[in-house]
């Protein structure tokens, strides 16, 4: 199926919508165009939309944890928001809720990241 990753800012939030697959043949793609709009020094919190995410795995979860590291380092946040079920069980049994925050929607994660819409 492969994957679609629309990119999209609001004020220092980078918001990143994921639809398809996240695994070993995606997560590299995704990695990068998320790495490349960090190093701007524009963004410090990042959003993860992931209700259009059907399947993914521990190469996702990586994606995810990177990410989650980085924009730390950088003194932000790493809200996930959006989350399907089948996605969900397989955070919730990873354990990565004990680290990351999520909303039932992007426009409560955008809110709970300080910015009003």
């Amino acid at each position: 199926m492969g994957l679609s990753v629309e990119v999209t800012d609001s004020r220092n939030v980078l918001v990143v919508r994921l639809a398809g697959e996240l695994d070993h043949h995606t997560a590299e793609k995704v990695r990068n165009e998320i790495d490349e709009k960090l190093t701007t020094g524009l963004y410090t919190n990042l959003v993860f939309n992931l209700s259009g995410l059907t399947f993914m795995d521990s190469s996702g979860l990586g994606v995810l944890l990177g990410r989650y590291k980085r924009v730390s380092q950088l003194g932000g946040n790493m809200i996930l928001c959006a989350v399907n079920p089948s996605i969900y069980r397989l955070m919730e049994l990873s354990g990565l809720f004990k680290i990351l925050p999520i909303y039932q929607s992007e426009q409560s994660a955008l809110q709970a990241c300080g910015v009003t819409l």
